[in-house]
């Protein structure tokens, strides 16, 4: 069953919210937040859960500069290794693998300015936030309520262990955990609610940018709260060991609740294309998101929409980046927008695959089909509109907030038509198991969005860079619906990456 909320934003304090299941009405709900939930559960456990469906929406206090918050999860731990349940026990450590993996974060993000750290208190994740802030002077700020999930009687169990001893439940866990109950608490409804205490305290600091190290659910749930996603969310938002997430709060001119942006998911210490496993789950089934570069006609802080240019030469060193990052792969399709620069992209992805076996990455050569979709050009879509072009929104966290409606309406309903072409593309019936999509950032937010079922007001919620990648696992196939493995990735780009905490110092806008 599905149950999807439906909400428009709107100038009124609040909304008004119907949720659907089939063609009845189960109750009207008022918030303040746009809200869309995914959920396998039953009419009663919803009709039951107004309250806490209520609860998932979250107003935050006025900012007056832009903040931005940078997620990281601990590194590999003892459990981790051992596949035991760890939930917010604390008796396992970091690994050696963890101690390098809290390293390489370490310099990932040495020469970012952070004003505050937040962490869990637990040994794991303290240990991680101690190797990542090193020697700055501010003191690391411990909060309970960043411990990982509350599991109770799962808590140290071997996996099997907990299959062998607690049956249904362990399997209600595996596939329905926003419903899953053991000794008397919904653990995954307790987290997210705990995620939503924790905004205040993180916001509370007058600062311009806050490191928080915490857990794989709660920085899942951390996320899902910040730009309104519910519990139906979790495993769906991939937290790697020391992966980095940003969240960026944008102040509205009006006042009010800021806007939030994720402006990347699971940047992770090593190659987010190189696990075939999601969240522990087998996934065989993966579509690739690939943003072509900046071409000759982009300004210096991101994409124009001056018609059908070629990349310039940064574009097509960023072209080349990504096609050495996706050699760990072995691609079965390449599709791109009819524009220039995305064919030249695809080009360049397609060329590197097929001398796999001439680069040492592979035995034999590999063939990759390469097609282009029509519905995959947005640039036609931005030209014809009744926007001024010339004083266009640059690209930067948030920027589809202040397109006008009706492109966000024709963006949207182009891309449904993009994303079942690539939902057929990955088939079972198909035998491609990776599908490499080139494009423009809109449409790929655009397509990010229809993965985790959202609606066109999420445009806003996600952020893509030039010549970023982006993975979407499909763990069930894709009838089963996708997750989002990383989003916004670009440490492959070196030199040309993009920072994940930049100097404001000069305005408002990162």
């Amino acid at each position: 069953m599905i149950l999807a909320v439906r909400a428009s934003f709107s100038s009124s304090p609040s909304l008004s919210v119907v949720c659907h299941h089939r063609n009845q009405t189960l109750f009207p709900l008022r918030t303040t937040r746009h809200v869309s939930i995914r959920c396998s559960s039953t009419v009663q456990e919803i009709d039951n859960s107004e309250e806490e469906l209520r609860s998932y929406s979250l107003t935050f206090p006025p900012i007056r500069a832009v903040m931005r918050v940078v997620l990281v999860r601990h590194g590999q731990s003892t459990w981790n290794a051992e596949g035991r349940i760890q939930g917010s026990s604390n008796f396992s450590v970091l690994t050696n693998k963890g101690h390098s993996q809290a390293e390489t974060s370490r310099q990932m993000l040495i020469n970012d300015r952070f004003d505050v750290c937040f962490a869990s208190p637990l040994a794991r994740s303290k240990r991680t936030a101690e190797i990542i802030w090193g020697a700055r002077e501010e003191q690391i700020i411990p909060e309970y309520d960043l411990r990982e999930i509350d599991l109770y009687s799962f808590q140290g169990l071997l996996k099997h262990e907990g299959q062998e001893r607690f049956g249904s439940a362990f399997r209600q866990w595996q596939v329905d955990p926003v419903n899953f109950v053991i000794d008397g608490h919904y653990p995954v409804r307790e987290l997210w609610e705990r995620a939503r205490s924790c905004w205040p305290k993180i916001l509370a600091h007058d600062s311009r940018s806050v490191l928080v190290v915490a857990h794989n659910a709660v920085n899942q749930a951390l996320i899902a709260t910040a730009i309104g996603l519910g519990p139906e969310y979790f495993r769906s938002l991939l937290q790697s060991n020391c992966g980095v997430s940003v969240l960026d709060f944008i102040p509205r001119s009006e006042g009010g609740s800021p806007h939030i942006c994720l402006n990347r998911l699971n940047q992770t210490p090593g190659s987010p294309v190189a696990d075939e496993k999601s969240g522990g789950r087998e996934t065989n089934k993966r579509i690739i998101l690939v943003c072509h570069g900046p071409t000759s006609s982009n300004t210096e802080d991101g994409f124009s929409f001056a018609g059908d240019r070629p990349l310039d030469m940064l574009g097509v060193i960023q072209s080349q980046k990504s096609a050495e990052l996706l050699l760990d792969l072995r691609v079965n399709s390449i599709i791109s927008s009819p524009n220039k620069a995305c064919v030249e992209t695809a080009m360049a992805i397609s060329k590197v695959q097929e001398a796999a076996d001439c680069l040492g990455a592979d035995s034999v050569p590999r063939y990759v089909e390469t097609k282009q979709i029509g519905n995959l050009d947005i640039e036609t879509i931005f030209q014809q509109s009744k926007m001024d072009i010339s004083t266009f929104p640059t690209i930067q966290p948030g920027w589809l907030n202040r397109i006008e409606d009706g492109l966000k309406t024709t963006l949207w309903d182009q891309s449904e038509k993009t994303w079942q072409s690539l939902l057929d593309e990955i088939s079972d019936e198909s035998g491609t198991e990776v599908a490499v999509v080139v494009g423009h950032p809109a449409i790929h937010i655009a397509l990010l969005g229809h993965c985790l079922n959202l609606t066109k007001e999420w445009l806003g919620s996600f952020h893509l860079d030039a010549g970023s990648i982006s993975v979407l696992d499909f763990p069930e196939g894709p009838k089963g619906g996708g997750i989002g493995r990383c989003i916004n990735y670009t440490a492959h780009l070196g030199r040309w990456s993009i920072p994940i905490t930049r100097s404001a110092e000069d305005g408002g806008e990162f």
